[in-house]
C-alpha cells in the first residue's frame, strides 16, 4: 500500500502545497496588518467623535459614497482613502461638490474645523490609508527649501509650474495654484493624490522631503516680483501676452493721434 501511494503522488504535490502555504500565510498578515493599521489610525479620534462624523457622512455624504462608503455611480468608494483624503477633500471645501464636473472646485468649506475632523475619523474606521500628518513634518521652520525646490521641480513643477502658480490640464481639468495653501493640505495632497494629481507615498518623496517642498513653496510666497508685476507667476507666456496687447494699443494709440494731428 505504502509503495502504492508513493507512486500516486504527483512530484509537484510538495511544491504546490509549500505554495498554498505562503499565500495562506501571507493573506492572513496583510488583513492583520490592515486591520492594525486601521485600528492605529482611529486611536486618536474618541468613539463620540466617530459617531459624530458617522452622523455628518450619512447626512452628506452617503448620497453619492453609499452609506457603507463603498461608492456609488455618483462617487467613488471611500474604503481605504484615510483621513488624509476627508481632511483634505473636505477642509478646503472640495467635498460635498456642488455640481458634477471634470473635477471638483475649491469654496469655503460647509463643515468647520472640528466637523471635518469627526468626518476623517468615521472613514478612516473603513480601512487603512494615509493619516493627517504629524505636527514635526509642517514645520517649515525644520524644512530646507533648496532641496525643496529639487523634488517639487523634478515631480510637481510640470503640472503646477515651477511658480507653483498652477496650470491647465485636459478636457477641462487644470492643477490648482499651491500658492496660500495651508502646510496640512500640501501635504495631505501628496499623500493622497486628489482630482488628477499622483500619489506620492512615502516610498516616493518622503515626510522630511514633503516637509521641504512646503518649506520651498512659503518661501515662494513671500518672495518680492523684481521686475514689477507677478502676471500669475505663468513665465513668458503671460509676460509675452501682456507686451503684445499694450505695445499694440500703444501703436495703434499712436497712429490715431498722428493721423489726426496730419488732418
Amino acid at each position: 500500500m505504502k509503495a502504492l501511494s508513493q507512486q500516486r503522488r504527483h512530484p509537484l504535490a510538495v511544491l504546490a502545497l509549500m505554495v498554498l502555504a505562503l499565500l495562506l500565510t501571507g493573506g492572513l498578515y496583510a488583513v492583520a496588518t490592515t486591520t492594525n493599521e486601521a485600528k492605529a489610525q482611529t486611536e486618536s479620534y474618541s468613539a463620540q467623535d466617530i459617531e459624530e462624523g458617522e452622523k455628518l457622512f450619512i447626512a452628506n455624504c452617503s448620497t453619492c459614497h453609499g452609506l457603507d462608503a463603498a461608492g456609488t455611480p455618483s462617487g467613488p468608494s471611500l474604503v481605504g482613502v484615510g483621513a488624509a483624503a476627508v481632511d483634505f477633500q473636505v477642509g478646503t471645501g472640495r467635498m460635498p461638490m456642488q455640481a458634477n464636473g471634470p473635477q471638483a472646485q475649491q469654496k469655503a468649506p460647509q463643515f468647520d474645523d472640528e466637523q471635518v475632523r469627526q468626518l476623517a475619523g468615521y472613514v478612516a474606521t473603513f480601512g487603512a490609508g494615509p493619516s493627517v500628518p504629524e505636527e514635526q513634518y509642517l514645520d517649515v521652520a525644520e524644512g530646507n527649501a533648496a532641496n525643496g525646490a529639487k523634488v517639487f521641480l523634478a515631480n510637481c513643477a510640470m503640472c503646477h509650474n515651477a511658480a507653483g502658480a498652477g496650470g491647465a490640464l485636459t478636457r477641462g481639468k487644470f492643477a490648482p495654484t499651491v500658492m496660500d495653501v495651508s502646510e496640512k493640505h500640501i501635504y495631505e495632497a501628496m499623500q493622497t493624490g486628489p482630482q488628477n494629481m499622483p500619489v506620492f507615498n512615502d516610498a516616493n518623496i518622503t515626510p522630511e522631503e514633503k516637509r521641504d517642498v512646503i518649506t520651498y513653496l512659503k518661501t515662494l510666497e513671500q518672495s518680492p516680483n523684481p521686475g514689477g508685476f507677478g502676471l500669475g507667476a505663468l513665465g513668458p507666456v503671460s509676460e509675452g501676452l501682456f507686451v503684445w496687447t499694450v505695445g499694440l494699443a500703444v501703436i495703434i494709440g499712436f497712429t490715431v493721434w498722428i493721423t489726426s494731428r496730419s488732418a
